[in-house]
């Protein structure tokens, strides 16, 4: 629609997923729309380029189907017909000495058949003896929220925790189970297991009948449904970004940093730039749509908004890389990764590898396998636990060289990547650690109480991009029913 200066003037304070998707929500409303992202790019963990030849996501390269928002935000943007699918995906565990598979009856991890996962040789004899135990104790009561390892362990045992738990939360959140909250990280199972004495009936209650087709890949917090459960663009999720910004007929500003959120005379001011040469923009009202860190320091500003600073403040967050590599699909035994039945696999902090992840993205995404000088098979490996920052100061060539060690060692892979890229991603993944829900919604309270403010992103409910659009519309909401609310101007 056509934007006037006399409408009612939105600023939007990021410009990753969170923010963009606000602003998309705002284009048929009667408002101006500004978006000012500090960075010299917008997309947030959303980018992609090239790796030997192809377009490849840098940041997150699949989004769940089995939450809607996801998708009905590509819909929105008229970029349904630029969907692809995956393949067949399986996932293996790196561990004990050879790539074992991933039980298909488990949760997030938890296992529901315990004979299947005997089968698999992820635990050895002792850990599975110990996990069938949670068939037998007595119900496990709790008061208050807990750390994941605290109560699966005492269900199951430590090595569930460590070989299957671990590995699937650390590829969401590259968190510990021991410092993660049960209710934050896995509301569905944390729900179920008030309803069931057995956690593995519990989490059996969120997977499919038997005898139906499994599913791939975590769920969205209820029970799965048959069939892939991920989806991305054809060009990468990367290129979603743009897409939004365009059609969201917003002002986009990159490399505008807000310094400074005051309440002003019918709305507020925000300090852009340096302190050397500071720019003021007012706006009637606000959508806060970065990490918690920056969003504490501009809260931090604002009167009655201090106890909403000081539970963003206690929202850690963790660092990462991911290092993707090429190779000539010579290079390994089939040939061809699709020959060794894997998508990819997860490896156990326990087994002391750097690589806690590995993604066969040319066989999880078919679309990526051809290429004019040959096919390729492109594999994405993912470095960094929270803790392990000594890792990550390693230079881009000496990462390389071990995501590729590591991999041969596991696949068999011969001879170097082809072409190989490290992106690195400091901050990135917000912890929800014990007491989560509380920070957040002392967080959502604080907020609510300013006019006009509201605040959205990956720190609160979901580190996923369906969970960051559904922040995204939920601020929105919040900023519109302020500005309808409010009095006509004189």
């Amino acid at each position: 629609m056509e934007r006037t200066q006399t409408q009612p003037h939105v600023v939007i304070v990021g410009g990753g997923i969170s923010g963009l998707a606000a602003a998309f929500f705002l284009r048929d409303e009667p408002v101006r729309v500004t978006v000012l992202e500090g960075s010299p790019r917008l997309g947030g963990k959303l980018s992609v380029s090239e790796v030997g030849g192809l377009a490849v996501d840098e940041g997150a390269e699949a989004l769940l189907v089995t939450r809607p928002e996801g998708t009905a935000l590509i819909a929105e943007a008229g970029l349904a017909d630029q969907r692809a699918a995956p393949g067949p995906t399986s996932s293996a565990i790196w561990t004990l000495g050879a790539l074992r598979p991933l039980p298909r009856r488990q949760f997030m991890g938890v296992p529901s058949d315990l004979a299947e996962l005997a089968r698999s040789g992820v635990l050895t004899g002792d850990g599975v003896a110990r996990a069938r135990q949670d068939l037998d104790l007595p119900a496990t009561g709790r008061d208050g929220d807990v750390s994941v390892a605290g109560y699966v362990g005492g269900r199951l045992g430590p090595e569930v925790v460590d070989r299957l738990v671990d590995p699937l939360l650390g590829g969401v959140y590259a968190g510990r189970s021991a410092e993660l909250s049960f209710d934050a990280t896995l509301p569905a199972l944390a729900a179920a297991s008030r309803r069931y004495r057995s956690l593995a009936e519990a989490a059996g209650s969120l997977l499919p009948p038997l005898g139906q087709a499994p599913v791939s890949g975590p769920p969205a917090g209820g029970t799965r449904a048959a069939g892939p459960v991920f989806t991305t663009l054809a060009g990468g999720l990367g290129t979603l970004p743009a897409y939004l910004a365009k059609a969201s007929g917003a002002e986009v500003r990159t490399s505008a940093m807000v310094r400074e959120l005051t309440p002003a005379p019918g709305g507020w001011r925000l300090t852009v730039g340096s302190a050397a040469a500071p720019e003021q923009v007012d706006a009637d009202g606000v959508i806060i749509a970065i990490p918690g860190r920056p969003a504490q320091r501009l809260l931090a500003s604002v009167p009655g908004a201090s106890a909403a600073a000081a539970a963003l403040g206690g929202i850690s967050y963790a660092s990462m890389a991911i290092v993707t590599l090429a190779y000539p699909r010579s290079a390994f035994p089939g040939p061809g990764l699709a020959a060794l039945g894997w998508s990819g696999y997860l490896v156990p902090a326990v087994d002391g590898r750097a690589v806690k992840a590995v993604t066969f993205s040319s066989v999880k995404w078919p679309h990526l396998t051809e290429h004019d000088a040959g096919p390729l098979e492109i594999v994405r490996c993912s470095v960094g636990r929270i803790g392990e920052e000594a890792l990550l100061q390693r230079s881009d060539d000496e990462l390389t060289a071990l995501a590729a060690a590591e991999l041969a060692e596991a696949t068999g892979a011969a001879g170097g990547p082809a072409a190989a890229r490290v992106t690195r991603w400091g901050g990135a993944l917000p912890q929800y650690t014990v007491g989560h829900l509380g920070r957040v919604a002392a967080i959502r309270a604080g907020v609510a109480a300013q006019p006009g403010l509201a605040v959205c992103g990956a720190a609160y409910d979901g580190v996923g991009i369906p969970a960051c659009v559904a922040t995204a519309r939920s601020a929105v909401s919040q900023v519109l029913a302020f500005l309808a609310a409010r009095p006509p101007a004189a």
